[in-house]
């Protein structure tokens, strides 16, 4: 069996895809495939979304926010949204979550260890069901 992949895309790349990802890779390893874009990426990762997921030993500093394409979508096996709205295509045949999660833009990290403990159980509940 070929290996899963998921895309999550929210607006900037910055913040909760970048945490979702970053738990993706930390939980499922080499398992998973793994990939996030924005629909209208931001310069730069969200520095208190580095900063909460530093605090569980998980680093993405080395992320960059990456512009959503078509073909991401197309060569990932389940979609997941964080707020894009339409920006994000659809294509038949993917699965396609959408998780209402709040933005942590601007957010102090009091407010978003909350976000990140969310977007943690949503991915362990996501590897459980890929892997």
């Amino acid at each position: 069996m070929t290996k899963p992949s998921v895309l999550f895309v929210c607006v900037h790349n910055a913040g909760r895809s970048q945490m979702a990802a970053g738990f993706l890779r930390h939980l499922a390893g080499d398992r998973i495939e793994v990939r996030s874009a924005g629909s209208m990426p931001a310069d730069q990762i969200n520095p208190v979304a580095v900063e909460a997921m530093a605090e569980l030993g998980i680093d993405i500093t080395a992320e960059t926010p990456k512009v959503l394409t078509t073909e991401a979508v197309q060569a990932s096996d389940v979609v997941i949204t964080m707020g894009c709205g339409d920006a994000c295509p659809f294509y038949p045949g993917k699965r396609y979550e959408d998780w209402k999660l709040d933005d942590p833009a601007g957010q102090g990290l009091e407010a978003v260890r909350p976000i990140r403990d969310d977007i943690r159980s949503r991915i362990a509940q996501l590897v459980d069901e890929l892997v």
